[in-house]
């Protein structure tokens, strides 16, 4: 895999991408491999906006936030990295809007509308978990978001996997990664090892 490159890491809520973001980041800067962690929304004003009106927009309206946050990461932030020679490794990106607008009840088409010309990653690792143990994992957080609500651990699985059929069949190149009963670690060395032999 050529040095700059951008991966996304998806999932659904529970499944603990943040953390394997966080593992994978480290495998890889001790490999030598200069990294940029990022996640979205974004950490800018327009990406806080976006995490703190979410329990006051809805549907049409957050999508169109969503996607005007991640068109801005990526012209400022994403391929600026890459273009450095960067590794950029994302926490979530299009195919979380595949998912939680469809939770807020848009149709897949729409919400591809407003992304469809965004770069599709290098890679994007799915990272699956059972529903019951997704669902533990929610539990004791006890404060859940809005759209954390709308759905069930159940339905977003369901919703990842035809998020995934909907972007093989646009040349997307994805992994699933099961992590039910795996430690972080063992799941970054997965996603590292698939990095690899990926194309350079």
């Amino acid at each position: 895999m050529r040095a700059g490159a951008f991966i996304a890491v998806e999932g659904p809520d529970g499944v603990g991408k943040t953390t394997t973001v966080a593992a994978v980041a480290q495998r890889l800067s001790a490999a030598g491999r200069d990294v940029h962690v990022t996640a979205e929304p974004s950490d800018t004003p327009l990406g806080r906006l976006v995490r703190s009106a979410e329990a006051r927009l809805s549907g049409r309206a957050l999508a169109l936030a969503v996607a005007a946050d991640r068109h801005a990461h990526v012209q400022r932030e994403i391929s600026p990295a890459v273009a450095e020679g960067r590794l950029v490794i994302s926490d979530r990106y299009v195919p979380s809007s595949l998912v939680l607008q469809r939770l807020d009840g848009l149709a897949l088409d729409e919400i591809w509308l407003y992304n469809a010309d965004l770069p599709a990653p290098a890679a994007t690792f799915y990272l699956q978990a059972p529903a019951d143990l997704l669902q533990a994992r929610l539990n004791e957080r006890g404060r859940l978001s809005r759209l954390e609500r709308a759905g069930t651990p159940t339905r977003a699985i369901q919703l990842y996997a035809e998020a995934y059929e909907f972007l093989a069949a646009r040349g997307w190149h994805q992994q699933r990664v099961d992590c039910g009963e795996s430690t972080p670690d063992q799941v970054a060395g997965v996603i590292c090892d698939h990095l690899d032999h990926l194309p350079a």
